[in-house]
């Protein structure tokens, strides 16, 4: 098993992290709730970020910011580790049951980081279910990845998403040193 070695608990976001992730996103980020992994230089290599920006749904609560992981996780994408990853997860029951966990744990995360007016909100407006059921980034189908950058992020900021995990434990991601 990988170890991710837990750092401090999140630590909120100032101006001079959220020069660094405009940055390293080339654009402003929105909706950063805190720094939630920090590279070995001390920048911001994964966010967590509000769940409603504005008045739409953002269910993807952890963000890779690091241009370098980005980058290597990207070519992993490139490459057709999602639809590997995908078959995987169908043919591996213990996988399966550890993926949907996951799911389940970001979805009570998630909802614990909204503020109760906007779960209020959230229920007259009939987007419950985006925050209730879907899983990690918003997914509806539970054995789908999607995307290896949110289910690593989430990996790193709190070290309980297997396909994450199976990434770390299986490609050498560098780190900015």
């Amino acid at each position: 098993m990988a170890t991710n070695r837990p750092q401090k608990p999140s630590q909120g976001v100032d101006e001079r992290d959220l020069r660094i992730i405009e940055e390293q996103l080339g654009r402003r980020p929105r909706g950063v709730v805190a720094v939630e992994r920090r590279c070995p230089a001390g920048h911001p290599q994964v966010i967590k970020v509000y769940p409603l920006l504005g008045k739409e749904p953002f269910p993807t609560l952890f963000w890779l910011t690091c241009p370098e992981i980005v980058r290597q996780i990207s070519r992993l994408e490139h490459e057709g580790w999602i639809e590997r990853l995908e078959e995987l997860i169908k043919g591996d029951p213990e996988l399966r049951r550890r993926y949907h966990e996951s799911h389940r744990t970001y979805i009570r995360e998630r909802w614990q980081t909204l503020r109760e007016e906007d779960k209020r909100w959230l229920e007259a407006h009939g987007l419950l279910e985006v925050f209730q059921r879907r899983g990690i980034g918003g997914l509806r189908d539970w054995d789908a990845v999607k995307c290896l950058h949110m289910h690593y992020a989430h990996y790193k900021a709190r070290g309980e998403n297997p396909i994450g995990e199976w990434i770390a434990e299986r490609f050498a991601i560098r780190e900015c040193s």
